[in-house]
């Protein structure tokens, strides 16, 4: 419990007037100085009872594309033995802050209120702590208290509606030995436990009678398309302007990739190297990561372990500047190679590669419908 501004200067006023009655005899000032002293002690009462709240916060979707909207359900209920007087609850989302007004609750009485969360900027932005704030009516004292948990909001880069490549990168046009895991229905890969929408012609009896619990066989297909896009993260090629919008790009094309079902790989050329199997978990992960990605110092646009590699394969999709910085050399270890050139000066030839010149995310996604249609 503290005094707020107006109550400190109320006190300070309150104790003079007593002060200067004492010394030069006013009567008047004397009650003056008495009321607002009486004033703040019955501020400072009101508000130094705790407050007896039990309050929940759930964030729907814990997930949400940048610009959509996100909801937050607090949930408050009256504990104390009597009458709560209504409060505020200050809920902090990564820097903005959002005022609940609660009302008055009755005894065992729940409220619930809903609020929007901020989504503007991408990024992994955290929710919380709640906390609790009661002014007397007068505004001379106050109580704080931080109640609930803190959470999570991901709000995901952009997503234009984009095609996948279909039937253009077979494993097959790759000579040499793969190393990688890659999900389908061929050669057996490992038993695991059973989730739903597995095939159950897949059960493996022999395992699920040791352990008790049902398994089926873990295939792999090596005929399954891939798609692997290089980011260029480097804060000397794209102004963070046009970076949100190469990372807008690279979530369009990397969700359709993963939702079709394809082995799908992120590549930065910061260093992050992410490959996942395809499908919805797939897809989330790609996207989690790029939520949180930003520009770095480096120098070179082709990782060390994407030029080290030898059991690539299927396409590469580059998303960077007219500095191609080594990309040429990875050609001939793709079946198709692109390149997708972000607010370029001018048009770049580059013999074997595919560029695309674009002025935003939503132009080279179109240009990338009209290639793979």
């Amino acid at each position: 419990m503290r005094l707020t501004a107006r109550g400190v200067v109320l006190f300070v006023l309150s104790v003079l007037l007593l002060a200067v009655a004492e010394w030069a005899g006013y009567p008047l000032f004397r009650v003056m100085g008495a009321v607002g002293l009486a004033a703040v002690i019955a501020a400072v009462v009101v508000t130094a009872r705790g407050l007896r709240v039990d309050v929940s916060r759930e964030i729907y979707p814990d997930r949400v594309e940048r610009g959509r909207p996100a909801l937050a359900k607090l949930t408050v209920r009256n504990v104390a033995g009597r009458r709560q007087r209504g409060f505020d609850a200050w809920d902090k989302a990564g820097v903005a802050v959002q005022t609940v007004r609660v009302r008055s609750l009755a005894q065992d009485a729940e409220a619930t209120y809903r609020y929007e969360l901020p989504t503007g900027r991408r990024g992994r932005l955290p929710v919380g702590p709640l906390t609790l704030h009661r002014v007397d009516p007068f505004g001379l004292a106050r109580n704080r208290l931080s109640a609930g948990e803190t959470a999570e909001l991901w709000v995901h880069p952009r997503r234009h509606p984009a095609r996948a490549l279909i039937g253009g990168y077979p494993r097959h046009h790759h000579d040499g030995r793969t190393t990688d895991s890659l999900r389908g229905s061929l050669d057996l890969r490992d038993v695991r436990e059973y989730q739903p929408g597995d095939e159950v012609r897949h059960l493996h009896w022999k395992a699920t009678a040791r352990t008790g619990r049902m398994m089926v066989r873990d295939y792999a297909d090596p005929q399954q398309p891939r798609f692997t896009l290089l980011l260029d993260t480097r804060r000397t090629s794209f102004t963070p302007e046009v970076f949100e919008e190469a990372v807008d790009l690279a979530a369009s094309l990397l969700h359709a990739s993963a939702m079709a079902g394809h082995h799908t790989r992120l590549v930065g050329s910061g260093g992050l190297d992410l490959t996942t199997a395809g499908g919805p978990l797939g897809s989330r992960l790609l996207l989690d990561e790029l939520c949180q990605l930003g520009q770095d110092t480096g120098e070179t646009l082709v990782t060390r372990e994407l030029a080290a590699a030898r059991d690539q394969g299927g396409c590469l999709l580059a998303v960077t500047t007219g500095r191609l910085d080594g990309l040429t050399a990875l050609r001939p270890r793709y079946s198709s190679l692109f390149l997708v050139d972000l607010a370029a000066a001018g048009p770049i030839v580059v013999p074997g590669v595919r560029v695309l010149n674009a002025a935003d995310a939503a132009h080279a996604v179109r240009k990338w419908n009209e290639v793979v249609g």
